[in-house]
């Protein structure tokens, strides 16, 4: 077994890419790789080659996989029984699963004799209370099939929620307890935590990470009757309905780009689509931060990361200003300042909300769990 405090290899694999990072006991990265998606022990080598150069050698590694269902709601030491169970997932999240099973294998096999750890993305929204994970839909489905809210992001919401106690000096347990924070990952992919005393107790993202916000290329939420009107009615087959809400929707199809910085400009030279997808953005986004802070009950500190969280003082700017009831207002001049690559805060002196920006370090809480995971008792 890993010593806690030993060497940690961050597997992060995505739809294209395979990020390797290694930290060291203080939480340094010492290096890092970027590879083209494994499709598994047959790309070993790839991994292999990557790190045979490297300073040191890993202690534990620790793989980040999306979907945990309801059989783990905490990071779990990987053996072949556990692989299988994260297989027996894969209908819950058929595009990025596969892809995390690859990484596990490929990485298992090129570093057979340390310890490798599984941290899920949905486990930090297991502690939602079940008014806040229950559908009102037929018994047998949620029974029977496991259709419930999971919610997605979790790695870097619990990290970025965190990091909000700590730079608000409210980390200890008695400090933290009733500390309330929304945390906004904002990306091609986005969705909000509502964290009450370091637990999740709300989210927007679901059973898919396809409800919730507008993001780059997702609808979010729509009336489901959309989906089975467009399929009576006009005869849509339900992977041409998933393929449009999934890939067809969102920014790109309002505003004709899913990247937010052409958005932004579009809609400043005053470009109708553009001005009309941002205007949907950030309406959904003020309306979802104040039903978390609803869930909260009020709101101590807002968070925003993710590339636009971090990178868009104009994102950040707009759904302030939509914010000011609940306490949120930001100083114009730190928000513009804020970059992607230190915490900062952007609310003004004495404002009832404390805003910050907090760049995603989902590398930081896998290594925190891989050592949680590995320590004695």
């Amino acid at each position: 077994m890993a010593e806690a405090r030993g060497l940690i290899l961050v597997v992060n694999a995505g739809s294209s890419s395979l990020k390797l990072r290694l930290l060291d006991a203080s939480d340094a990265v010492l290096e890092t790789a970027d590879l083209p998606a494994v499709r598994g022990a047959e790309d070993a080598r790839l991994v292999a080659e990557a790190v045979a150069d490297w300073s040191a050698a890993p202690d534990a590694v620790g793989h980040r996989v999306v979907h945990g269902g309801t059989r783990f709601s905490d990071p779990v030491v990987l053996d072949d029984e556990v692989i299988g169970e994260i297989g027996a997932l894969t209908t819950l999240a058929p595009l990025h699963q596969p892809k995390a099973l690859a990484a596990i294998e490929a990485v298992r096999a090129v570093l057979p004799d340390v310890p490798h750890v599984a941290c899920f993305d949905t486990a930090f929204h297991a502690t939602m209370p079940a008014s806040a994970s229950t559908y009102a839909i037929p018994a047998r489905w949620r029974r029977e099939w496991g259709i419930r809210r999971y919610g997605f992001h979790g790695l870097n919401h619990a990290y970025a929620s965190r990091r909000a106690a700590a730079l608000c000096a409210r980390e200890d347990p008695a400090a933290l307890a009733g500390f309330r924070v929304v945390t906004c990952h904002l990306g091609a992919g986005a969705s909000l935590a509502a964290v009450l005393g370091g637990r999740s107790v709300d989210t927007t993202m679901g059973f898919t990470p396809l409800e919730g916000l507008v993001m780059a290329t997702r609808s979010g939420s729509i009336d489901p009757g959309i989906a089975t009107w467009l399929a009576t009615e006009r005869g849509l087959s339900p992977a041409e309905i998933g393929d449009a809400l999934e890939h067809r929707s969102g920014l790109l199809a309002l505003g004709g780009s899913e990247d937010m910085r052409e958005i932004l400009a579009g809609a400043g030279a005053g470009a109708p689509a553009p001005m009309l997808a941002l205007a949907v953005y950030i309406h959904h986004l003020r309306a979802s931060i104040a039903a978390m802070t609803a869930s909260l009950g009020g709101l101590d500190a807002l968070v925003f990361t993710g590339g636009i969280g971090e990178r868009s003082a104009p994102v950040r700017g707009m759904t302030a200003d939509g914010l000011g009831f609940l306490g949120v207002a930001l100083d114009i001049e730190a928000n513009e300042a804020a970059g992607a690559h230190a915490d900062t805060e952007i609310g003004t002196p004495g404002a009832g909300v404390r805003t910050f920006v907090i760049p995603a370090r989902e590398d930081l809480e896998i290594t925190r769990q891989v050592r949680e995971a590995l320590s004695p008792g």
